[in-house]
């Protein structure tokens, strides 16, 4: 049996870059690509491209903010 504890403690922090863009359709490729304008943010641990969970989840939810606003 597992404690709540110990399931906050392995509950992942980050996604990878294909994992991230899947949820919103992309490619692998265009998962990365997203990666490289800015779209999906990312940060890097030695080669290691990762996307910060709750940070994507708050993007993908549609209440990150930064959105620009439209023209009128």
């Amino acid at each position: 049996m597992t404690t709540a504890s110990e399931n906050a403690s392995t509950e992942r922090v980050v996604y990878e870059v294909p994992e991230a863009g899947a949820m919103i359709g992309l490619s692998r490729n265009g998962s990365y690509e997203a990666a490289a304008r800015g779209e999906i943010p990312t940060f890097r641990i030695g080669r290691l491209l990762k996307v910060p969970k709750a940070k994507w989840d708050r993007i993908v939810a549609g209440d990150a903010g930064t959105r620009e606003p439209e023209a009128a």
